[in-house]
């Protein structure tokens, strides 16, 4: 049975689930988003200049989402039956809500995340989010906002990771680059208001190309 990582494992605001969607199933969810996702490789203005984002990219929620110069047009949730349940089962777990979601194929170790918090306004002051990871682990990296010593975690298939609280207003977070690795497929829900004033600079990951 799924089991939270022993506290202390990872910094406040910060519960990983090892496990959460068991192994088979796991597998099978991967190998069906994979085929199913409309999956995008967006580009993005980044300190003026344009960038192909390091992953692909699929938006589910109430509205379309811009930044940087690029737009993620809405899908619904409930077009791809496995993302609602999907949604269903961790609103049940997590006594959170979720109206969207933000999907990132990550093809090979050369995809990755720079860099980032989720502190965009529409997602509200301390938001809780849920981040499923499927397909091969990879190393998750967290620094302080203000300085410090980076913790590291491994995130295999069928992970959950909540992220709440504190989490995105004193942690960033990133994905790095591997020399080699399969591919992966990491499901991130959370509230999304799209009333609230439109944010700016780097958002949804949208984060300057790591060096």
């Amino acid at each position: 049975m799924a089991a939270p990582v022993p506290p202390g494992t990872l910094p406040a605001g910060f519960e990983l689930v090892a496990g959460w969607v068991p192994g088979a199933e796991a597998a099978e969810l991967f190998t069906h988003l994979r085929e199913v996702v409309p999956w995008e490789h967006k580009r993005v203005l980044v300190f003026g200049k344009e960038h192909p984002v390091p992953r692909l990219t699929c938006w589910f929620g109430p509205s379309a989402y811009s930044y940087s110069g690029s737009t993620n047009e809405a899908h619904p949730i409930t077009s791809i039956p496995a993302l609602e349940d999907l949604r269903q089962h961790l609103e049940s777990f997590t006594g959170a809500s979720f109206n969207s979601l933000l999907a990132n194929y990550y093809r090979d170790g050369r995809d990755s995340m720079g860099w980032h918090s989720d502190d965009e306004v529409e997602l509200g002051p301390s938001p809780t989010i849920a981040s499923v990871s499927l397909g091969a682990a990879r190393d998750f990296h967290l620094r302080p906002r203000g300085g410090g010593p980076v913790v590291r975690a491994r995130l295999g298939g069928g992970d959950l990771l909540v992220m709440s609280g504190r989490s995105q207003m004193d942690w960033q977070h990133s994905l790095p680059k591997r020399a080699a690795s399969e591919p992966r497929i990491n499901l991130t829900y959370r509230l999304f208001d799209p009333r609230a004033p439109a944010s700016e600079g780097l958002q949804l990951g949208a984060e300057a190309p790591a060096p």
